[in-house]
């Protein structure tokens, strides 16, 4: 028969497993061996971990055209990075389907050799940036945090999280980790008229409204390098339709008398855009008949 003492051990035990089983448990390190790629994941219950990506995007920096001032400028600041010299967080911003986003998969593709590795993490889980900077500090690799399609409404807890990672804290930055976010708004933030307001006669309006707008472009000024990308001309676009038809065997031929279809196409999509282009040459290689575009 148990002993008072051994029946108050085993309630004590299975009082601490109950307790244990609602705190919040620190983020396991992944096996970095699966890969260069990783996105960061909630499981049930809420404890977070980086999954490894299997299956990476293959884009080289050779696949985008027309952005040679962009594709330099981040190219030379992740082999700064790679390098272990200076590099800066960077913002990719602009016109849609320009490749902000494969310009920095093209990047991991570059200089995974050299110990490069990306995290993926969207908008919902930005306030966990600090887990994931200490899950890698002690790492040799070198890390991107990769934040696509970045913007932000009024109030979001995401938006003062990344304000903060990127510099704001009593901590500073790691130096094996930088932060590249891509956005269609230079600002991550909604601008209004109101915003250039001098004054506001609003019984509770803002009485500061230069400092609203202070307030809305500080988070994009903690990036250090600002690339802008703009809308293809339409001989920018058929340039990139030949690229892709030509990856799918396409001859110069093929090429040349897909000019027109490609053309019409952008018009149905209200854009020319690397996107677009990507997109039609898969539709146009993909009807030929067998053995026609090879």
């Amino acid at each position: 028969m148990a002993t008072p003492l051994e029946h108050f051990l085993v309630r004590a035990e299975a009082l601490l497993q109950r307790v244990e089983a609602i705190l919040p448990q620190a983020p396991r390190e992944p096996d970095w061996k699966l890969g260069h790629a990783y996105r960061w994941r909630k499981r049930a219950g809420g404890v977070s971990h980086l999954q490894a990506v299997t299956h990476v995007s293959r884009i080289a920096l050779d696949d985008l055209h027309n952005i040679a001032p962009q594709k330099l400028a981040i190219e030379q600041n992740t082999r700064q990075f790679v390098q272990g010299r200076p590099a800066n967080n960077v913002l990719l911003t602009g016109a849609r389907g320009t490749g902000k986003s494969s310009l920095i998969k093209a990047c991991l593709n570059q200089f995974a050799d050299d110990g490069l590795r990306l995290i993926e993490v969207d908008k919902a889980d930005l306030a966990e940036l600090p887990d994931i900077v200490d899950l890698v500090a002690g790492r040799p690799e070198r890390f991107i945090i990769f934040c696509d399609d970045l913007s932000f409404e009024e109030g979001e807890s995401g938006y003062k999280a990344l304000k903060v990672a990127l510099d704001g804290s009593i901590s500073a930055q790691s130096n094996n980790v930088l932060i590249y976010a891509t956005s269609n708004r230079r600002h991550l933030m909604p601008e209004r008229m109101s915003d250039n307001a001098t004054y506001t006669h609003d019984e509770d309006g803002d009485l500061h409204p230069g400092e609203t707008v202070e307030e809305k472009i500080s988070l994009s000024e903690r990036f250090g390098l600002w690339l802008s990308f703009y809308a293809f001309k339409q001989d920018d676009y058929l340039n990139i339709v030949g690229h892709w038809l030509r990856s799918f065997g396409c001859t110069d031929a093929q090429v040349a008398e897909a000019r027109g279809d490609a053309l019409r196409w952008a018009l149905s999509r209200g854009s020319r855009s690397g996107r677009v282009a990507w997109q039609f040459a898969k539709d146009y290689a993909g009807k030929l008949p067998d053995g026609s575009a090879a």
